[in-house]
């Protein structure tokens, strides 16, 4: 194939092709990036010899040609330079139009030295491109001349430009986030990714830092053949890894699945991340002092703590400070950086990594309140604690961390890796330590809830073991050890028991204070830790609506504790006794809000009608209403003395989408309309499903629904629990399927977690007092599988 500069760029293409075709020897993403810049280099010098540019121009690349990192469908960066030749735009017209024939991506301009230098000092993005040219073709000494100057420019600028290069930085990682936490991560752009790495190295050439250390590169390369994968599996530029490509390119990778592949590149976008960051402290460190700030006083250094002192705006130690002496030094420089909300300098982790020795066992008490400083300090904490364990230091504090570092969640209701999320809800914990009376235990609880993930086993169980492990090394008496296993061993109970178990029905709350061995400090850490817990999984996750289910459950079970009458969260209003009775006088069906604010209480009363709870979850749907819960059932259960078998009432806690609450009257109409067959509820959600389309789940991104089947043997209840995706009407899409089912719903419980569903059903089914046999489950998990998908 030709492929020379006399061909066409369509041979280049081509050639381009089949280095791609994967049909042949396939190529390692790094080889592939080779093979790809010598073809291009070989074109384009080819090109620009046969077309006379030989003397007084150059064709620099810049951009990933420049620095030899060309995935297959990255544009190219070309600039031309001259120093004043007439026939320059017929070069390079005869070099770009063929270019842009062949359908090949291209970023151009064509340039003087001066307006080169020009453009570097006026434009950062234009200047980090010209800081990496490489010569292709023409006059080598042009090309020098040029990089020399724009080199020369950047570092004699870097002092007013570097806030400007640090905003740009963090207005990018607030827009694009963490490419380590992100379940789709912008490779290229987020926080992490390769444009931190060229941010790097553009310190680098102003002389205010070394060159990336070995860990970074070893960072970029994982990160660049991620995207060279990327682009090859999806035929075209693409910086986003998509969920649904994750395992195919993890596959070529030989990282084993999509999880293997999102720890490994957390592991790699967060040693980016923390070296951009220092990197960008220390650039402004080491910023030469010029004029009048040279006149002024060196920064001096501030006592903040025993041994630990602040100069210039960062933590760092005393003089005479050694971690040899003093067991304490390194958990009170991070407790002194999250309580003053300083980064701790570069030097001092260094310095504390290759100096600091183990703390022998048990640790020494002041070790231990240090680390109950610092995990007390709320928001500040997550920086801290990421700068400890990029360096070495959280790790040599809790070796049992390295099974949940980087650790990628399995439910998608998680926005953070298992390590960060511990961390976050540590952080949230920091605000409830007041509701509880061990706030020490319930910090602890909440770095450790999930530690026993990431090893063979219930997490819990594990987690409780390795809790006990912890809790003895740090020196917790045996009576809070006991405790704070119990704490991680059940630190799921209340939330699960709230969202999926009737709270009416005494032996519910029996059920947990059994659990807990009726230990009053558990149960409130517990309900602590279960609010820290949602708010650091996900937005939406914790909702006043599990607010004040999980809350109930506490006082419940507390009562029962102190011996008083546990009573109800809510006695029934006379509003669903009147509604009832409306419809059992020929009024046609009945709805009226019980309550305003947010969650909301709805009281519906309807003819006792196959699909009557199918037709209330549809119309409550087109009207934007999210039912998070529902107790359900004749009147004769729910509203006393009208007792017929002809009316049913539903009683749910729901919230707007969008806005307030809607006119009751109005969603009665089309309660109305939906009985009597008026309006079509699956084309009417269809539509409101197309309205809404970013709402709405595809094919690719949903998960396939699961459903799990619980037996309460204390009050011999049969609950369905239904895990899937969220969608507009899926309450009525699974009322429909039990319906069709001919399964009576006793009451349901709806857990929204951001995307995703944990909904609970408890079932009457045909089988003596209400079992449901194994054959009938079967056909029931089918039907509501199928609805939902």
């Amino acid at each position: 194939m030709v492929v020379a500069g006399t061909g066409s760029a369509q041979d280049l293409a081509q050639a381009k092709a089949v280095l791609l075709d994967t049909g042949k020897r396939r190529l390692s993403p790094e080889a592939l990036r080779a093979a790809l810049v010598d073809l291009h280099d070989f074109w384009l010098a080819s090109r620009a010899a046969a077309i006379g540019l030989t003397d007084r121009a150059a064709l620099v690349a810049v951009g990933a040609l420049g620095r030899r990192e060309l995935a297959p469908y990255s544009d190219l960066d070309l600039v031309l330079l001259h120093d004043g030749r007439k026939d320059i735009d017929r070069i390079a017209d005869q070099l770009w139009y063929p270019l842009w024939d062949a359908g090949i991506g291209l970023d151009h301009s064509v340039r003087t030295p001066g307006q080169a230098v020009q453009v570097a000092t006026t434009d950062l993005r234009a200047a980090f491109g010209l800081l990496e040219m490489r010569h292709i073709a023409g006059d080598p000494e042009l090309t020098e001349k040029v990089s020399a100057a724009v080199r020369q420019a950047w570092r004699a600028g870097i002092r007013g430009r570097l806030d400007e290069i640090t905003e740009q930085a963090r207005d990018r990682w607030a827009k694009v986030g963490d490419v380590a936490h992100r379940i789709e991560p912008d490779l290229k752009h987020g926080h992490g990714g390769l444009r931190d790495v060229q941010l790097l190295d553009a310190l680098a050439m102003a002389q205010l830092l070394q060159r990336p250390a070995r860990d970074v590169q070893e960072a970029r390369d994982l990160v660049l053949d991620v995207r060279t994968e990327l682009h090859r599996l999806a035929g075209r530029a693409r910086d986003v890894l998509r969920a649904q490509d994750a395992d195919e390119v993890a596959s070529v990778l030989a990282l084993g699945d999509r999880f293997d592949l999102a720890r490994a590149l957390s592991g790699a976008a967060r040693a980016i991340a923390f070296a951009a960051e220092v990197g960008l402290r220390s650039a402004k460190a080491a910023l030469p002092r010029r004029g009048l700030a040279a006149l002024r006083r060196a920064p001096v250094r501030r006592p903040l703590d025993n041994g630990v002192v602040e100069h210039a705006g960062e933590v760092v130690l005393a003089r005479d400070a050694t971690a040899a002496r003093d067991p304490a030094l390194v958990l009170r420089v991070a407790a002194t950086a999250a309580r003053t909300g300083m980064p701790v300098a570069a030097g001092t982790l260094h310095r504390l990594a290759d100096t600091a020795p183990e703390l022998r066992e048990p640790w020494p008490r002041a070790a231990r309140e240090e680390l109950l400083s610092l995990l007390g300090t709320g928001r500040k904490l997550v920086d801290v604690v990421e700068s400890l364990d990029r360096t070495g230091l959280w790790g040599r504090l809790f070796p049992e961390w390295g099974a949940v570092r980087d650790l990628p969640p399995r439910d998608r209701a998680h926005i953070w890796t298992v390590d960060r999320h511990l961390v976050e809800t540590c952080a949230q914990a920091g605000r409830l330590t007041t509701t509880v009376a061990r706030p020490d235990l319930l910090l602890m609880g909440s770095l450790l809830h999930d530690i026993g993930k990431g090893r063979d086993g219930d997490h819990s169980v594990v987690g409780e073991s390795l809790a006990i492990q912890i809790g003895n090394r740090l020196g917790f008496p045996e009576t809070d050890v006991a405790v704070l296993g119990s704490v991680v061993r059940h630190h799921l109970l209340l939330p699960n028991t709230a969202t999926r178990r009737d709270l009416d029905d005494p032996a519910t709350i029996s059920r947990v204070v059994e659990t807990l061995q009726g230990d009053a400090l558990v149960l409130d850490i517990l309900e602590a830790l279960a609010e820290a817990d949602a708010l650091a999984t996900g937005p939406g996750v914790w909702s006043p609506w599990k607010a004040g289910l999980i809350h109930e459950l506490g006082r419940r079970c507390r009562a029962l504790l102190d011996g008083r009458p546990v009573g109800s969260a809510a006695p029934r209003s006379g509003l669903g006794v009147e509604l009832a009775a409306a419809v059992a006088g020929g009024g046609g069906p009945q709805l009226r809000f019980a309550r305003d604010g947010v969650p909301a209480g709805v009281v519906v009363a309807v003819p006792n009608v196959p699909r009557a709870l199918a037709a209330v979850a549809g119309v409550l749907a087109l009207h934007s209403l999210e039912v998070h819960a529902a107790e359900l059932g004749t009147n004769g259960r729910l509203v006393g003395e009208h007792t017929s078998p002809d009316v049913r009432v539903f009683e749910l806690t729901v919230s707007p989408r969008f806005g307030g609450l809607p006119d009751a009257a109005l969603v009665r109409a089309d309660l109305c309309r939906a009985l009597d067959g008026t309006l079509s509820l699956p084309e009417a959600l269809a539509r409101k499903e197309r309205d809404y389309a970013p709402m709405a789940p595809t094919e690719e991104t949903t998960p396939r629904p699961r459903v799990l089947w619980f037996d309460d043997e204390a009050t011999g209840a049969v609950v369905m629990e239904l895990r899937g995706t969220d969608r507009i009407g899926l309450l009525y899409r699974i009322a429909v399927a039990l319906a069709d089912c001919e399964v009576d719903v006793r009451w349901a419980r709806v857990s929204t977690l951001g995307a995703s569903v944990v909904d609970s059903f408890c079932l009457a089914g045909s089988g003596a007092q209400g079992t449901v046999a194994e054959a009938e489950r079967r056909r029931i998990e089918k039907a509501v599988v199928a609805a939902v998908t």
